[in-house]
C-alpha cells in the first residue's frame, strides 16, 4: 500500500486569501465516527483504531493534509484529537451550528453554543487552534447569517487566535454569494447533477476567496453507479471551475483513498 501511494504526491494550493495551503484532495472524516442517517449507497462499519491510522498514514504519503471533520460526525473529532500524528502538518477543517445526537440533528447558532462547540472540539482534536470553521447550515442560509450570532462569534474567536479562518458549509445560492463577500472560506456544491452554485464560484474567483468542494462524487453514489470512469469524469468536472482549491472525499477504503488520489493529482498538476 505504501509502495503505490508514493507514485502520487499532489501540489498543495493557496486556500484563497487565508496563508493556508491545503491538498486539492481533502479526507472526509465523517466514517471515522457516525454510521447513522447517513447519506451514502453503501452500508459500512467504522473503522478501529488501527484502520484510522493506516489511512491517516496513508493520506499523509500521498501529499493529502486537509481533514474535514464536525461535531455532528459523531465521534469523529475525538478520534482524530487521539489518533492525528504531527498536528501541525494537518489543516483541519471543522464546523458548528450542527449537532447529532440520539440519531437525530440538532441546530442551534447561538453566541453562547458557537463558543461552546469550538471548545468542545479543541478539547477533543487535542489541539489549540483550527484552522477552518465553518457554519453548518441547516439549509436556512440567510435567516443563519442575517438573525444569528453565529458569524459575529465566529469572528470574535478567530481575533482571539483559535481559528485561522471562518466560512459557511451554505445551501443555496444567496447565502454563498453572501459568504464569499464577506467570510474567508466557502464550502460549496458542484458535481455532475448540480451547478447551482456555479455563480458561487464564480465570485469567489474574482474575489479570489477558498473554495472547498462538497458532494464532489454525490456521497458516494458515483462510485456506486459508473465504477473508475465515472470517477475521473466527476473529478475532471469539479476541478474544471479555477475557484475550487480542495474537494473532500469521504472514504475509508484505502484503495478508493489511492485511485481518487492518482486522478486529482493528474488533473491538477
Amino acid at each position: 500500500m505504501g509502495k503505490g501511494a508514493k507514485l502520487v504526491m499532489m501540489k498543495k494550493r493557496e486556500l484563497g486569501q487565508t496563508d493556508i495551503q491545503v491538498s486539492p484532495l481533502g479526507l472526509g472524516t465523517v466514517k471515522f465516527g457516525r454510521d447513522q442517517q447517513v447519506k451514502y449507497p453503501w452500508s459500512f462499519k467504522i473503522p478501529d483504531d488501527q484502520a484510522i491510522r493506516e489511512l491517516l498514514s496513508l493520506s499523509r504519503e500521498l501529499g493529502i493534509n486537509l481533514l474535514d471533520t464536525a461535531p455532528a460526525y459523531g465521534t469523529s473529532e475525538e478520534r482524530l484529537g487521539q489518533l492525528l500524528p504531527n498536528r501541525q502538518e494537518w489543516v483541519i477543517v471543522s464546523k458548528v451550528g450542527e449537532a447529532f445526537e440520539q440519531g437525530q440533528s440538532h441546530f442551534d447558532f447561538s453566541a453562547k453554543t458557537t463558543r461552546k462547540t469550538i471548545e468542545t472540539s479543541l478539547r477533543k482534536l487535542n489541539t489549540d487552534y483550527l484552522d477552518v470553521v465553518l457554519v453548518h447550515s441547516d439549509g436556512n442560509d440567510q435567516f443563519v447569517i442575517e438573525q444569528t450570532d453565529v458569524i459575529e462569534t465566529l469572528q470574535r474567536l478567530k481575533q482571539e487566535g483559535h481559528i485561522r479562518a471562518i466560512g459557511l458549509s451554505t445551501k443555496t445560492t444567496e447565502g454563498g454569494l453572501w459568504t464569499v463577500e464577506h467570510t474567508d472560506v466557502i464550502m460549496a456544491t458542484r458535481n455532475t447533477t448540480d451547478n447551482t452554485d456555479d455563480p458561487v464560484l464564480d465570485r469567489a474567483l474574482e474575489l479570489n476567496k477558498g473554495v472547498v468542494i462538497k458532494k464532489g462524487l454525490q456521497s458516494g453514489h458515483v462510485d456506486a453507479k459508473a465504477g473508475g470512469g465515472g470517477i475521473e469524469e466527476a473529478l475532471n468536472y469539479v476541478f474544471s471551475h479555477q475557484a475550487v482549491s480542495c474537494l473532500i472525499a469521504g472514504t475509508i477504503n484505502p484503495e478508493h483513498l489511492m485511485q481518487n488520489a492518482r486522478i486529482v493529482e493528474q488533473l491538477t498538476r
